[in-house]
């Protein structure tokens, strides 16, 4: 589904898992949690997103099976984290359907 915004530029239906990092065009290629509509450069910018929490939990793996008692804590490693989940989950919040945004505001995340 394709919609024009007030600047003429092409929105399109997305359906995304946030818990596996996922951004797909097609409902029924995977599992999803919500719907949202997005021209092309908020679509990269969401992805970048989910590019930079995937590289977050390798790190995070990495340094805790190589340093078990490395020199970050716990807290210190989840903060950056949180932080960047808060950033997509507004950004989603933006740009989803009234249902998605319901949805958020029910997770109390903003």
């Amino acid at each position: 589904m394709v919609d024009r915004e007030a600047g003429g530029e092409d929105r399109k239906r997305y359906y995304v898992s946030v818990q596996a990092g996922q951004i797909l065009e097609d409902p029924q290629a995977a599992a999803y949690e919500l719907e949202i509509s997005m021209n092309e450069q908020e679509h990269i910018k969401l992805r970048e997103m989910f590019d930079e929490l995937s590289s977050m939990d390798e790190a995070e793996m990495f340094h805790f099976t190589h340093h078990p008692y490395g020199t970050a804590s716990n807290a210190e490693m989840n903060a950056g984290y949180d932080e960047l989940i808060q950033r997509i989950y507004k950004q989603l919040y933006e740009y989803g359907t009234d249902t998605t945004k319901r949805h958020i505001e029910s997770m109390q995340l903003l």
